[in-house]
């Protein structure tokens, strides 16, 4: 990869329309983010028809605004890349569309990029990586534990079996009237709280998987059953230990992996990598450990377009490319 390498990347794959340029895969240019929070917090969640429509209305401000803050020319870029998926397919689609429009025009490579390899690598904007690692992804629809030996190569040793962390998050905090998005809210409610309920902890033995459905059922029949009998119970109580049970398996899991694989590194990525109680909890259980950890900046934990850029220098450096037939793929697999 030649010296001063700059990758365009464009992020549509939920309710965030980003657009970001980055140098050799590790310096952010700029890095603009236009959210849909406000327009999906009256539904309670994210309406995929809105998000869509959204995007197709801001894709284009946010792109002139990216190359505006970076002062840089279409000269100047070396190649774009592109969350191909997983997400809402009519979201996806309008980034690729725009990538590849753009591709085209401006006769620049074209890299398709999957989502959670951008939420990887979002960790490398802040420090190099060191082989083997091992990648805690927690956010909306993943979670997930990931090997890696080398860039650009992933081994899924551990995923969700149901409801992934994040969608708990929001289903909770649904049931204790929270406006959406539930998992800054519950985060913050469990800072006040004390840890009185003993909910359960599926702990999956002999796996690296996940389950939270069972967590979330276990919540939403004390609050049911409390309300039956004209009990009170505390919100933030709730939501502490709620929280207590979440962290407590993932950081236990992790922990387990990265000793097993003696990984160099455990790096944590995903929207709810930016939950308080999580980040605090796994930096007090890994500085008993010789394991270095990382955890990026709160900015980059939620989606954005640099964790794209970032992995999409990757495959460009691998000789990685998309063609123009590059499609949104929602469920596309990470390998």
């Amino acid at each position: 990869m030649k010296k001063n390498t700059l990758m365009l990347g464009i992020e549509t794959s939920c309710d965030e329309t980003a657009v970001a340029i980055v140098r050799n895969g590790t310096e952010i240019i700029t890095n603009v983010v236009a959210s849909q929070i406000e327009s999906h917090k009256r539904f309670g969640g994210v309406v995929p028809e809105i998000a869509s429509r959204h995007h197709v209305e801001q894709i284009t401000l946010v792109l002139e605004e990216a190359f505006k803050e970076a002062q840089v020319t279409w000269d100047e870029i070396d190649a774009i890349s592109v969350t191909e998926g997983p997400g809402l397919v009519g979201a996806l689609l309008v980034g690729v569309n725009a990538a590849k429009a753009l591709a085209f025009a401006k006769q620049k490579p074209l890299v398709g990029v999957h989502h959670i390899a951008g939420h990887i690598y979002a960790n490398r904007l802040e420090k190099e990586f060191e082989f083997p690692l091992l990648a805690l992804i927690v956010s909306g629809g993943h979670t997930e534990l990931v090997l890696m030996k080398e860039h650009g190569v992933y081994e899924l040793i551990g995923e969700t079996r149901d409801d992934a962390a994040g969608e708990a998050y929001d289903k909770v905090a649904r049931m204790l009237g929270l406006p959406y998005p539930g998992g800054p809210h519950i985060d913050r409610l469990a800072a006040m709280g004390e840890e009185t309920i003993d909910f359960p902890r599926a702990w999956l033995e002999d796996s690296y998987d996940f389950s939270f459905s069972g967590l979330k059922s276990a919540v939403i029949n004390k609050i049911h059953n409390a309300k039956q009998r004209g009990e009170t119970l505390k919100s933030e109580d709730i939501a502490a230990s709620f929280q207590a049970s979440v962290v407590e398996v993932l950081i236990e899991k992790t922990l387990r992996a990265a000793k097993e694989f003696n990984v160099k590194q455990v790096i944590v990525a995903g929207g709810v990598a930016a939950n308080r109680g999580l980040r605090k909890e796994l930096e007090v259980r890994f500085s008993e450990t010789e394991i270095p950890l990382l955890i990026p900046n709160i900015k980059l934990c939620t989606d954005n377009a640099a964790m794209i850029a970032a992995a999409g220098t990757i495959a460009f450096e691998q000789g990685r490319r998309s063609g123009m037939d590059l499609n949104a793929n929602a469920s596309l697999l990470l390998k």
